[in-house]
């Protein structure tokens, strides 16, 4: 069974700083390019996250130009876990935030196709 498990979110004044963990389990972790999406509350669920960040299984990290100089992605291959350290804040950052490999883990069901995994997500929220 796929678990994915964000935590850390939170209510943070503009400027502040939050730290994400995420836990992975019954999927490859360690294989995988892991990165974290957000999505802002309202948007249509079918509108697409927009990813923040990626790190590959080697260390390797990309950002959006939104989190660039801002946030830092790491994990622990170990204990199957991400983390984002997010930095100098703003409204802009308020999202729901998630952690998944990128691509998003996913099976194959023979009645619908592929399936992706998602947790529940961390609510990140941005007071100016």
């Amino acid at each position: 069974q796929v678990q994915i498990v964000e935590s850390g979110g939170g209510l943070v004044q503009a400027g502040g700083s939050l730290r994400l963990s995420c836990v992975v389990s019954g999927k490859p972790f360690s294989l995988n390019y892991i990165a974290w999406y957000r999505q802002v509350p309202g948007k249509h669920p079918r509108e697409q996250r927009e990813l923040v960040a990626r790190i590959s299984s080697g260390g390797r990290t990309n950002y959006a130009d939104s989190a660039k100089g801002r946030f830092t992605i790491s994990r622990d291959n170990a204990k199957n876990t991400a983390y984002l350290q997010m930095d100098s804040l703003d409204a802009n950052d308020t999202a729901v935030y998630y952690c998944n490999a990128d691509p998003p883990f996913s099976d194959y069901v023979v009645s619908t196709g592929y399936v992706d995994y998602w947790g529940q997500g961390t609510q990140v929220t941005v007071s100016s």
